[in-house]
C-alpha cells in the first residue's frame, strides 16, 4: 500500500493511498488511544466527486478508523464497458417506465464480482497497518457489493446499510445467509430507488439483530439523528 498524500481535518488525518491499480483514502484519528477498529465506507463511484461527504462520514465516525476505495470502472480507472453500457440502459428504462430487471441481471453481477476482492485486498493491507485493528464494520455503498462482501468477509462483524439501490436475484439468496447485525437506512421518497424491493430486501436479511430506520426525504435527506443511531450501532458491535 503507497500513501501518495496526507493532510490533518477537525482531528482525523486524511491519506490518500494506492494498492495495485486500486486508488482510496484512509481516515484514522490524530492521536488514537491504542489499536482502532476499522470502518469501510460504501460509496457508489467517483472519489473526487464523493470526498466531501465520505470525509464528513469518516470526521462523524467518533474515534474509529475509515477507508474507501474507487470501484471498478469509475472515476479514473479503466473502464467496464458492459457495465457502463447497462447503466445507461437502466437509465432510459427507468425514465421511461420500462421493466429494467434484467438490466440489472446485467449491470451489478459483474461489479459485484470485481469490486468484492478488491475490497478484500484492501482490507488485509489496511489491518496490517500499526494502530489499525479489528473488529470490522461496514457503512453503505452499492448494496448488492455491501451484502457480497459482509457475507464472504468473516472480518466483518456489523454493517450499517442504505437501502433502495437495484439488486439482483442472487443478492436476495445472499442476503438470505447474512446473519451479522445489521442497521438499515431508507430514504422513503428516493426517487431513484426502488422502496418495495428495499423492503422485500430487508425481509429476506438472515440477521437475527436488524433495524431498518425509514425516513421521509430524497437521497441525501438522512436525518442527523440516523446518523448518530448509526453511529451507536458501530460503537456498539465494534467496541
Amino acid at each position: 500500500m503507497h500513501f501518495t498524500s496526507q493532510s490533518l481535518t477537525d482531528g482525523f488525518v486524511e491519506r490518500d493511498f494506492v494498492l495495485g491499480d486500486i486508488p482510496g483514502i484512509l481516515w484514522t484519528p490524530e492521536n488514537p488511544d491504542g489499536p482502532t477498529p476499522l470502518i469501510l465506507l460504501g460509496q457508489p463511484g467517483g472519489l473526487d466527486r464523493m470526498r466531501p461527504r465520505l470525509a464528513a462520514r469518516a470526521r462523524s465516525s467518533a474515534g474509529f478508523a475509515c477507508a474507501t476505495i474507487e470501484l471498478p470502472g469509475s472515476g479514473g480507472r479503466p473502464r467496464l464497458t458492459d457495465v457502463d453500457r447497462a447503466r445507461r440502459d437502466l437509465w432510459d428504462a427507468a425514465e421511461d417506465g420500462r421493466p429494467v430487471g434484467e438490466i440489472v441481471e446485467r449491470l451489478i453481477p459483474p461489479l459485484v464480482d470485481a469490486a468484492v476482492p478488491e475490497w478484500q485486498a484492501v482490507l488485509d493491507a489496511l489491518l496490517d497497518l500499526p494502530n489499525i485493528d479489528g473488529p470490522v464494520g461496514l457503512s453503505g455503498g452499492v448494496m448488492a457489493v455491501a451484502v457480497r462482501l459482509a457475507l464472504v468477509d468473516p472480518r466483518i462483524v456489523a454493517a450499517t446499510l442504505f437501502a433502495g439501490s437495484y439488486v439482483p436475484a442472487a443478492t436476495f439468496d445472499e442476503a438470505r445467509r447474512l446473519t451479522i447485525p445489521l442497521h438499515v437506512l431508507l430514504q422513503w421518497d428516493d426517487a431513484g430507488n426502488d422502496r418495495q424491493m428495499a423492503l422485500d430486501l430487508f425481509d429476506a436479511f438472515g440477521s437475527a439483530e436488524k433495524g431498518l430506520h425509514a425516513n421521509m426525504g430524497g437521497h441525501t435527506g438522512v436525518p442527523e439523528y440516523d446518523g448518530e443511531s448509526a453511529l451507536r450501532f458501530f460503537q456498539r458491535h465494534l467496541s
